[in-house]
């Protein structure tokens, strides 16, 4: 628990009833939910350019920075008292900041949302490599085509979740996102290992290619894509605002519980499926599970495996969408009542979110073109160099500074993201000229 302090602190903070707080293994759901979306799908095809060596330390690498990069924003926002990222980083770095902070929150998140519904559409309903599992279970229909499909999902299942007015009331519906994810991990490593052990695995590389253009190219674009699978800054907040006693040891702790369960799913995925698949591993894994493996079961377990995923992403969905929900509120109604106080702009905003979203995804072909864009700019944003630039920007006002430790690590914090967003932009422009 909190100090006094902390408690004070958080009266000032918290913008809701104490009856809507949540506890730490909620606070984990939802945080743990917010990471682990549709990025751990391309992770796979990340490992297969990297190689099950380098692809496992990356993993490791980009959680070890995340978690430093979380618990350096915690610190930063309780000390300003601030209720949301954009208020955090207008302390450090003034108003021109923070709106290029919540524009890059809701790109992100848009794109992030894009994502969801393009893997739902390919899955249910194919694609012109891939067969839907509609198209499985029932032969031709209606159902073939996506936008439909899609769009009966999102009236149907999304609207109605995305319509609650606090993160804290999807607690629930985020446990069972993450226990859908294990199901998929499990699934994935028990096929793999009874493939591997029965010989019916290729040999995987266990480092990069660099043989030809094409796969240099790969490699410049893999490590945005990872940074998008651990971007959760933008939640911190509002789950923080909803803790009973809040104070930064805890929210701490609900940083690492997450990090430790969100790099040990990423291990257990990308390499599963890239043994699994090898280079024949799609940047979206799901759409090889249409084909039977040579096991057992497989045809029931490829059901269960793309069925069981697109309920959790389902489920994750009105997670990010809360988050877009607030950071737009906030550009463009500020000095207004709170969103919770208006259930008809609340609802308002939700229907435009998702009517943009489910346009964009049917216009946009492949989540691999959306998270190398996104992550190698503002998921690096969001997660690394904002907050890199706070922790410097903030460190001895109002608080003890940074230790030189920290100093150095928001430094090469700061550096790595830039350097990781020039190479990331260069390598996807130069793609596209490909």
């Amino acid at each position: 628990m909190g100090s006094k302090d902390d408690h004070e602190d958080h009266n000032d903070l918290d913008p809701y009833s104490k009856e809507s707080n949540s506890g730490v293994y909620g606070a984990v759901f939802n945080l743990t939910t917010t990471v682990i979306g549709a990025g751990i799908m391309a992770l796979p095809a990340v490992m297969k350019v990297l190689g099950l060596v380098v692809g496992v330390v990356m993993i490791l690498l980009m959680g070890i920075i995340t978690e430093v990069s979380v618990e350096l924003l915690v610190r930063f926002t309780v000390q300003c008292k601030a209720t949301s990222y954009g208020e955090v980083v207008q302390q450090a770095l003034g108003s021109p900041a923070r709106i290029v902070s919540e524009i890059c929150i809701i790109l992100n998140n848009a794109g992030v949302l894009v994502v969801y519904l393009i893997i739902m559409g390919d899955v249910m309903s194919g694609s012109p490599r891939h067969v839907g599992v509609l198209d499985q279970w029932f032969g031709n229909g209606f159902w073939d085509d996506r936008r439909l499909v899609v769009l009966i999902v999102l009236v149907v299942f999304l609207a109605p979740l995305c319509a609650l007015d606090k993160i804290e009331s999807l607690s629930m519906t985020s446990a069972a996102s993450v226990v859908l994810a294990v199901l998929f991990v499990t699934i994935a490593c028990l096929v793999a290992f009874i493939m591997f052990v029965e010989g019916k695995t290729a040999p995987p590389r266990l480092v990069p290619d660099f043989s030809s253009k094409q796969a240099i190219l790969d490699l410049l674009v893999v490590i945005p894509i990872m940074s998008n699978a651990y971007v959760c800054h933008f939640n911190l907040q509002p789950i923080y605002n909803e803790l009973t006693g809040p104070s930064p040891k805890k929210m701490n702790k609900i940083g690492r519980i997450t990090t430790v369960i969100c790099v040990i799913i990423y291990w257990l995925t990308a390499v599963s499926g890239y043994l699994l698949f090898g280079k024949n591993t799609e940047p979206d894994i799901l759409t090889n599970f249409d084909k039977p493996l040579p096991i057992r079961f497989s045809k029931s377990l490829n059901f269960i495996v793309r069925v069981g995923y697109i309920f959790h992403l389902i489920l994750v969905f009105p997670v990010i969408h809360f988050s877009l929900r607030q950071t737009v509120d906030s550009l463009a109604f500020s000095g207004v009542a709170p969103l919770s106080e208006s259930k008809n702009r609340c609802l308002g905003l939700t229907c435009v979110i998702l009517v943009v979203t489910y346009l964009a995804s049917i216009m946009i072909p492949s989540i691999w073109t959306a998270f190398k864009f996104t992550g190698a700019t503002t998921a690096v944003s969001l997660g690394f160099t904002f907050p890199a630039l706070i922790a410097l920007r903030l460190s001895g006002k109002g608080s003890p500074g940074l230790s030189s430790r920290e100093r150095l690590l928001s430094w090469s914090m700061l550096i790595l993201a830039i350097m990781v967003s020039i190479v990331g932009v260069l390598g996807n422009m130069y793609g596209l000229q490909k």
